[in-house]
């Protein structure tokens, strides 16, 4: 059974940080790229971050430049999402999904929210 359990998210003030982990389980998760999306009240769901299946490969949204890392652990089957300088406008529901051509997972989120 292929699985996506995010934690990690919660309430943080405007300027500070939160980790957030997504452990996978039920599929080879080294052979799958990871994306961070997220999603606002109102508003689509967009791409925050991905990586590639080895992790020499990065991308962010320009919105989060140089204030969020992804990385992964192949050997924990877990990405990670290092948010730092958290913005209101940050705030969202933060997915995870794996992607293998058209092979796609998603997990169930986990509620980022930024405010003092």
């Amino acid at each position: 059974q292929v699985q996506l359990v995010e934690s990690g998210g919660g309430l943080v003030q405007p300027g500070g940080s939160l980790r957030l982990s997504c452990a996978a389980s039920g599929f080879a998760f080294s052979n799958y790229a990871m994306r961070w999306y997220r999603q606002a009240p109102g508003k689509e769901r967009e791409l925050v971050a991905g990586i590639g299946s080895l992790s020499s490969d990065t991308n962010y949204a320009d919105s989060v430049k140089g204030r969020f890392t992804i990385s992964r652990d192949n050997a924990k089957n877990t990405v990670y999402l290092q948010m730092n300088s958290l913005k209101p406008e940050d705030t969202a529901v933060y997915y995870c999904n794996a992607q293998q051509m058209m092979v796609g997972y998603w997990g169930q989120g986990t509620q980022v929210t930024v405010s003092s």
